[in-house]
């Protein structure tokens, strides 16, 4: 999470979205590889195998964030005890997960850019018009292409790989990437994405991982010890133990 690694992000960025810009016909190009006209659809969205490893991969994210939600509502119902997990590592894991996979995705882009899905426009068989990646003016109204959730998901788990020990990090970077891609091109051959859609999730998981990471670890104007972190979500679960504790009859302390 060095500024190197956000360098190369934003110049790879540019790139594919200049590119993408000007020759929007490519993410069809690609899309196309994953269909067959024979059959009018995306085969391998009908294997069951493929799915279940679709399902997997999102298990598989998700269960790296599991510990942090758990460590903090852990910590929230009983302030008085220490965390599970180091207070940064909690709030930098759920934080970013929760941003990246959920409010940036679903939350503000998916319901509100129109973006046909590559199943549904016109040169798949599909009824509506194809747009490119910048354009949100397209025909589908909720739950649209741009950009994808489950990319994002998957890229997100660069923010894991950054808590690695520095000796294991880019061995844990690299699997990131490798978990990211091949859940992004499975996403492509459903049909369910452009080149361009998960590209723009890998981009955005990376960017919210990056700025947290700066924001809690590196910057010396915001950056937090684990201790001042457990503190906060102590403070703020201590209201509510209270009242519980006096329902029970008990002193809080």
């Amino acid at each position: 999470m060095n500024r190197s690694g956000l360098f190369t992000a934003l110049g790879l960025a540019l790139v594919a979205g200049l590119l993408f810009a000007i020759y929007p016909e490519l993410d069809l190009k690609l899309a196309a590889l994953f269909y067959d006209p024979a059959s009018a659809s995306f085969p391998l969205k009908q294997s069951w195998l493929a799915e279940f490893v679709r399902d997997a991969a999102m298990w598989i994210a998700w269960a790296l964030a599991l510990p942090s939600l758990i460590a903090i509502v852990a910590k929230l119902v009983r302030p008085d005890r220490p965390m599970l997990i180091p207070g940064r590592a909690a709030v930098f894991l759920l934080v970013t997960i929760l941003l990246s996979a959920v409010v940036l995705t679903n939350v503000v882009f998916k319901s509100y850019w129109g973006r046909p899905r590559p199943v549904v426009v016109t040169e798949f068989n599909g009824p509506w018009q194809f747009v490119p990646w910048w354009d949100p003016r397209g025909a589908c109204g909720r739950n649209c292409s741009f950009f994808s959730g489950e990319g994002a998901t998957a890229f997100w788990t660069y923010a894991p790989a950054a808590l690695t020990p520095p000796a294991w990090r880019p061995l844990a970077y690299a699997a990131a990437t490798v978990f990211g891609v091949a859940t992004s091109v499975l996403r492509m051959a459903f049909g369910g994405h452009f080149f361009t859609d998960v590209a723009a999730a890998g981009l955005v998981s990376f960017l919210v991982i990056w700025l947290a990471y700066a924001w809690i670890y590196r910057w010396p104007s915001t950056r937090r010890s684990d201790a001042q972190i457990e503190a906060a979500l102590a403070r703020w679960g201590w209201p509510g133990y209270r009242l519980w504790r006096r329902w029970r009859g008990r002193e809080a302390g």
